[in-house]
C-alpha cells in the first residue's frame, strides 16, 4: 500500500494475456489465504475457550487485519486493470483502510509480545493484568495510533483539493490522491517512529522472557519462541517500508521490467507474509490447533 516514487508510477497497461495472469494470481492467493484466515476467525468465536482469551483476541485482530488488508489490495489491483482508472473519492477510501490495517499489525505484534512478558514474568499477575476489557482498549488505541498516519491526510486533502478533484478519476495510488509535498515525509517520520518502538518492545520482552527461559521452564521458551516469530513477523511488515528502494533497485538490474518487476515485489510485501500470522497460532498453538481440528472436522461431518 506504499506508494512509489516518481519515477516508478509507470501506468502503462499489461496486454490481454498478462494482464488475466497477474489478476488470477492475486486473487486465488486472496481467496486461498483469506479461506484460511476466515476459517481461523470463524474457529475463535466459536469456542469461548478462545474468544475468552485475550492472547487469541490479539491474534485474531492480527489475523483480521490480514483480511483487510489482502482484500483492499486484490480490489485496487482488479480495478485497475478493469477500469484502469477510479474515482478519487473510492481511491482515497480504499487506500485508508489499507494503510489503516497495514499499521495495524506491528503495533498489534508488540502488544502480542508484552502480553507473552507478562505471562511469563508475572504468572501470578497475569490474569489481574491482562484482561479481555484492557485487551479490547489496547486494540482500541492500536486503530487510534494508525489513524494519526491516514486521516490527517484525509484531512489536508479534503483542506487543499478542489470539489471537482474528489469526482475525478486517477490511477489508485496514494501518491496519486494524496499530491500535499508533506504527506510521504510525515508518512516516512511516523513509521520510523512507531517502527523503533515497537521493536524495542520486541527486543525488551524477548530479552527478559530469554532470562526467565534460563529456569527451563517450558512456557518461558514457547513465549521465548513466540516472540522470535513476532520478530519475523515484524520484519515482513518492514519490508513494505522498503517497497521503492527494492523497486529501485531491480530496476536496475532489468530496466525494461517495470510492470513485471512491480506485480512480483508487491505479491512478495503485501500478500505472501499474510500466510505467516495462520502458522503461528493456527498451527503452532496447540490450543487452537484442536479448537480448529474440532471446527473442521464438524464441517467434514455436515
Amino acid at each position: 500500500m506504499n506508494s512509489s516514487n516518481t519515477s516508478l508510477m509507470s501506468v502503462d497497461r499489461d496486454d490481454i494475456q498478462t494482464a488475466i495472469i497477474k489478476n488470477v494470481i492475486s486473487v486465488v492467493l486472496c481467496i486461498c489465504i483469506n479461506y484460511v484466515n476466515s476459517t481461523l476467525v470463524h474457529t475463535f468465536n466459536k469456542h469461548q475457550v478462545l474468544n475468552m482469551n485475550p492472547r487469541y483476541i490479539l491474534y485474531i485482530h492480527l489475523v483480521i487485519n490480514d483480511i483487510i488488508l489482502l482484500i483492499m489490495f486484490t480490489l485496487i489491483q482488479v480495478l485497475s486493470y478493469i477500469v484502469f482508472t477510479l474515482n478519487v473519492s473510492l481511491c482515497i477510501v480504499m487506500i485508508l483502510i489499507g494503510v489503516t490495517a497495514s499499521t495495524n499489525n506491528p503495533l498489534t505484534l508488540a502488544v502480542m509480545s508484552l502480553e507473552c512478558y507478562v505471562a511469563v514474568c508475572f504468572p501470578l499477575r497475569h490474569t489481574q493484568i491482562a484482561t479481555v476489557r484492557r485487551v479490547h482498549i489496547a486494540i482500541g488505541i492500536i486503530w487510534l495510533l494508525s489513524s494519526l498516519i491516514t486521516l490527517p491526510e484525509l484531512f489536508l486533502a479534503l483542506a487543499t483539493e478542489s470539489k471537482d478533484f474528489f469526482h475525478s478519476r486517477v490511477f489508485c495510488l496514494p501518491s496519486a490522491v494524496f499530491r500535499h509535498p508533506h504527506f510521504n515525509e510525515k508518512k516516512k517520520i511516523l513509521n520510523q517512529v512507531f517502527l523503533v518502538l515497537v521493536w524495542l518492545t520486541l527486543f525488551y520482552t524477548y530479552f527478559k522472557i530469554l532470562s526467565a527461559a534460563k529456569a527451563a521452564a517450558h512456557d518461558a521458551k514457547k513465549a521465548r519462541n513466540t516472540v522470535l516469530l513476532h520478530g519475523f513477523q515484524l520484519l515482513l511488515c518492514m519490508l513494505s517500508y522498503v517497497y521503492d528502494l527494492i523497486i529501485s533497485g531491480l530496476l536496475l538490474l532489468f530496466p525494461n521490467a517495470i510492470r513485471a518487476i512491480r506485480f512480483a515485489v508487491t505479491i512478495l510485501v503485501h500478500v505472501l507474509p499474510r500466510l505467516i500470522s495462520p502458522v503461528v497460532y493456527g498451527l503452532r498453538d496447540k490450543v487452537f490447533r484442536k479448537h480448529l481440528k474440532m471446527n473442521l472436522s464438524c464441517k467434514r461431518n455436515a
